[in-house]
């Protein structure tokens, strides 16, 4: 059927052949530079004003309407992960190894989409900054692009951001004032002995003994050092020692990570994990040396922003569709740093259910399609609110 009165139908399949593309072909952090072409291509088409090479491979397009001095910024992430795709999609991964696990591929078509209808039909009074970051997972590229002067060069009253997120319930939009995604700290830590043959330990000292009582003591971090109705949680992700059955190595490596929303954790988790792994190493004879590096901050929506958000979000869903009551993830966003920055919203977008390996980050993770219009409205509706053409009356006094 035609969709002659509704240009967001219209556009849907092509937004949704951007995304096949982009997902066949994924690139990890500040390595988008093929993706990243593409987006700039695209916007230039549309008729946009396009900066390249922010924070390495960022873009940037500025579509303005108007006279209006008000800005507002919208942002997608260009990067995809280090995992083997096992979708079997035919769209799937074409590089062995990367893979769009998160769904980026989906919120950079869909602001490409965005920035089409938009062009199409400038009816608003301000400028619209769209924002292409590369990096979001891992090495921040949002950072990056603040370094480089994203919002001296293209300043905006606030900034916002979607993420697809498998589990709530499909075409639900989900957003609140305060945390929304935590604040992440990442840790290696090397316990150090003599080492010994395997049939004679008392001539040398354990450190995979003490890797082992680390592994239980270090929970005492969440279960005894924080008020339990605290989010906080530690978790040793990976432990490498020894490389043959008879001997007892000399080295235990583990490396770990710490997620919490109030950002006084971080500075108490080193303070802590430090302390218990000290203790550990005397008493069993061994050293002790930890590497704790503070990553992104948490999440933290402000008001105004998510007033409008939540306005967008029922003109796109409706008003029983609209969620302001989830409680926040323990997962972690770069988008913090562009927050803290200016001020901002961050919204969930509900992807359905999800299978075993079928969430984000799964290597059976298959972005649904069908929330591209929805996204589609979002976006567009909450440009016209936030820069609509507005009566001169309504700026009297």
């Amino acid at each position: 059927m035609p969709h002659h009165n509704d240009p967001i139908a219209a556009l849907t399949p092509e937004v949704t052949a951007w995304r096949h593309h982009i997902h066949a072909n994924p690139e990890l952090g500040f390595q988008e530079r093929a993706t990243a072409a593409f987006v700039a291509a695209k916007l230039r088409e549309f008729g946009l004003e396009v900066h390249e090479g922010l924070g390495g491979t960022g873009v940037v397009g500025l579509l303005r309407a108007g006279t209006g001095p008000r800005a507002i910024g919208l942002r997608a992430e260009l990067d995809a992960l280090p995992i083997t795709e096992k979708t079997g999609l035919p769209y799937a991964s074409r590089r062995p190894g990367v893979m769009h696990a998160c769904g980026h591929d989906g919120h950079t078509a869909m602001l490409l989409g965005a920035a089409k209808l938009l062009a199409q039909a400038p009816d608003f009074d301000g400028t619209v900054v769209f924002i292409f970051q590369p990096a979001e997972e891992f090495v921040g590229g949002g950072i990056r692009m603040i370094g480089d002067g994203l919002f001296e060069r293209f300043p905006v009253e606030a900034v916002y951001a979607v993420h697809n997120w498998p589990g709530l319930d499909f075409g639900t939009i989900a957003t609140r004032p305060g945390p929304m995604m935590a604040a992440v700290d990442n840790f290696e830590l090397r316990f150090r002995g003599a080492g010994a043959h395997a049939a004679m330990p008392h001539l040398g000292d354990d450190p995979v003994l003490a890797a082992g009582a680390f592994i239980g003591a270090v929970q005492r971090v969440v279960s005894r050092s924080v008020d339990p109705q605290s989010a906080l949680v530690v978790s040793i992700t990976q432990i490498h020692a020894g490389t043959t059955g008879n001997i007892v190595p000399n080295e235990a490596w583990l490396q770990g990570t710490c997620r919490f929303l109030d950002p006084a954790f971080s500075d108490h988790c080193e303070r802590q994990i430090a302390t218990i792994a000290q203790g550990i190493a005397a008493a069993h004879g061994v050293t002790a040396e930890l590497d704790y590096r503070k990553g992104y901050p948490p999440v933290v929506n402000t008001e105004g922003p998510v007033a409008e958000a939540l306005r967008a979000a029922e003109e796109a869903v409706g008003a029983a569709q609209v969620r302001t009551d989830l409680a926040p993830s323990l997962g972690c966003e770069d988008f913090a740093y562009m927050i803290r920055a200016v001020g901002g919203a961050y919204a969930w977008i509900g992807a359905g259910p999800a299978g075993p390996g079928e969430g984000l980050h799964g290597d059976r993770y298959a972005f649904n399609d069908a929330i591209i219009p929805i996204v589609l409205r979002y976006w567009t509706s909450l440009v016209r609110q936030v820069a609509g053409r507005q009566p001169v009356s309504r700026c009297l006094p």
